[in-house]
């Protein structure tokens, strides 16, 4: 796959020594970064220290002498897949509002016809300002995506919103303007992810291995897609803020949780691990150990996956088959049993598929057809899952 190209812009204001670690991530997830810095951000810090991480000179002066004959202003708007100006500050949003192209910075980003984004960053009262707040509006209006500050203790010991967004969150902003075709628009899909807990006593519980990295994955995927996503978990992986996230703890919360959102959704995606059984008599009290064997009595857990297959409607449900053997027959018998539309099939006992890893093995099981895929990164498999369902639409 061509590594992608991204253009970073730099201005002035305290919260660029945060761009450092954003440029640093970007070049280890395997992108290209270049680096524009208008005059007021080298008084924070060093263009040496973003040519450092970024390997490549950094450009602010759109008349530099010292540099390869060229336009460079073009030539860096042709070649960036993504433009983004982190942190951008009230004077750089009132130029690029109205049009004002009077340095490398803001004449690059007029010049670019690739996916833009900006992030702001200043003090509470500017931000908050009507005429800043109405040229971040034309900004959205013009297409520019805009990562939302957020809230702390600002370097002017002020405390509210204006602080640059974390490097994670504006990373996703990236991968999400990458994607052109957002097939998913508009479409409402509900996703499971992660374990439930069945409480034994105050202290303890039952539960699994599941982690709910696939479902966070596919849950990142619908939305870079375009989906409006709601995602009833039980994790602690990062979840991106644009997502609807409603946290979980049993098997009976993450049913009613489903339940209540299934006849609103177009894609139902079951990649938790829901407890087949929990405790008839929790406790209310720790329980003591004694000399004697602990019986604890189990009843089954409402079969979420079984309850949408008999009452759906319009919606699609994907589930999940983890399985020790007979992987293909299991996967089979779940898909008719559940009434599903795809079962997403694997081996626990395949390395790389089992729980808490990056990547996954699985085999697409469908009414008429198995389809076996390799190894590969859960985001991956995220996307492959809304690739078969847009062929099947």
């Amino acid at each position: 796959m061509k590594r992608k190209t991204v253009v970073v812009g730099v201005t002035g204001g305290i919260a660029a020594f945060k761009t450092c670690q954003l440029v640093s991530d970007l070049g280890k997830m395997n992108f290209y970064v270049h680096v524009i810095m208008t005059k007021n951000a080298c008084e924070f810090i060093a263009p040496l220290t973003f040519e450092t991480l970024s390997h490549n000179r950094v450009s602010v002066d759109t008349f530099d002498k010292n540099y390869l004959y060229d336009v460079n202003h073009i030539s860096l708007a042709k070649k960036c897949d993504v433009f983004i100006i982190a942190p951008c500050s009230a004077n750089v949003i009132g130029k690029i509002a109205n049009g004002i192209c009077d340095d490398m910075l803001t004449t690059t980003f007029m010049a670019t016809t690739c996916p833009k984004i900006i992030c702001p960053a200043m003090n509470t009262a500017m931000l908050e300002n009507v005429i800043v707040q109405d040229n971040i509006e034309r900004l959205k209006k013009y297409g520019i995506q805009i990562v939302e500050s957020i809230s702390g203790l600002l370097a002017c010991l002020d405390v509210g919103k204006g602080k640059l967004a974390d490097s994670d969150v504006i990373i996703e902003s990236i991968n999400d303007a990458m994607i052109c075709d957002k097939y998913l628009k508009d479409k409402n899909i509900l996703i499971t992810a992660g374990a439930t807990v069945e409480k034994i006593d105050p202290v303890r519980y039952i539960s699994n291995h599941s982690t709910g990295k696939m479902g966070v994955a596919i849950a990142t995927c619908a939305k870079r897609l375009g989906a409006n996503v709601t995602l009833i978990c039980n994790t602690n992986e990062k979840v991106d803020p644009n997502i609807n996230r409603i946290d979980v703890k049993s098997a009976s919360e993450m049913y009613e949780n489903v339940k209540k959102e299934f006849d609103k959704c177009d894609y139902l995606i079951m990649a938790a691990a829901v407890a087949d059984y929990t405790i008839e008599n929790i406790s209310i009290n720790k329980l003591k150990k004694n000399d004697d064997d602990l019986a604890l009595k189990l009843s089954r857990t409402i079969d979420i996956l079984k309850y949408c297959g008999e009452n759906k409607k319009h919606q699609k449900i994907i589930g999940f088959a983890m399985e020790s053997e007979n992987l293909i027959d299991n996967a089979k018998s779940k898909l008719s049993k559940k009434n599903c539309d795809l079962i997403v099939a694997n081996n626990i006992n395949d390395k790389g598929a089992g729980f808490a890893t990056n990547t996954n093995l699985v085999t697409f099981v469908g009414k008429d057809e198995v389809i076996s895929h390799e190894l590969m990164s859960k985001i991956d498999v995220g996307y492959k899952i809304f690739e078969y369902i847009k062929e099947k639409e």
